[in-house]
């Protein structure tokens, strides 16, 4: 019997942890349907996306796990889709152990150890953190030596 798979998620910035996500999620069932959080839902939750929600949708509908992709707008449709796609098991990554325990009455729930060393969050704080007049700086100083490099030939 074919088992489904679901589980929700931002996936803004696609990294290792992503993929290697959605190869677990691959590993548990036959379907995998991944609920992509819009924009305006992030919104809601205090988060800022760099890609847009198309563009996050189409990247995680082309990976080969994958077999749908719906959006999530909101905290309380996790039991609709249970329910609407007839969902086996619901994964979350270990950062969320315990929150959704409540879904266990409609699915098994399970909780998946995330990717060490690589999150989202980490990788926006990295880039909030690069300093644009550094940037312009080396810009500048890149451009001085290769004029001076070009004045040499």
């Amino acid at each position: 019997m074919e088992k489904t798979v679901i589980t929700y998620g931002t996936f803004d910035l696609f990294h290792i942890g992503h993929l290697r996500l959605l190869q677990r999620l691959k590993g548990l069932g036959d379907r995998i349907i991944v609920g992509i959080s819009t924009d305006e839902f992030n919104m809601q939750k205090g988060k800022k996306c760099i890609i847009p929600y198309e563009q996050r949708a189409e990247i995680v509908q082309n990976m080969k796990q994958v077999d749908l992709v719906i959006p999530e707008q909101s905290w309380e449709q996790k039991r609709l889709d249970i329910t609407r796609y007839q969902v086996d098991i619901f994964a979350m990554g270990s950062d969320w152990e315990g929150r959704f325990d409540d879904l266990s009455s409609l699915c098994e729930v399970t909780y998946l150890k995330r990717t060490d060393g690589i999150s989202s969050t980490e990788l926006r704080e990295l880039l909030s953190n690069i300093d644009r007049e550094k940037i312009d700086g080396l810009k500048r100083a890149l451009e001085v030596v290769l004029s001076m490099a070009e004045g040499l030939n």
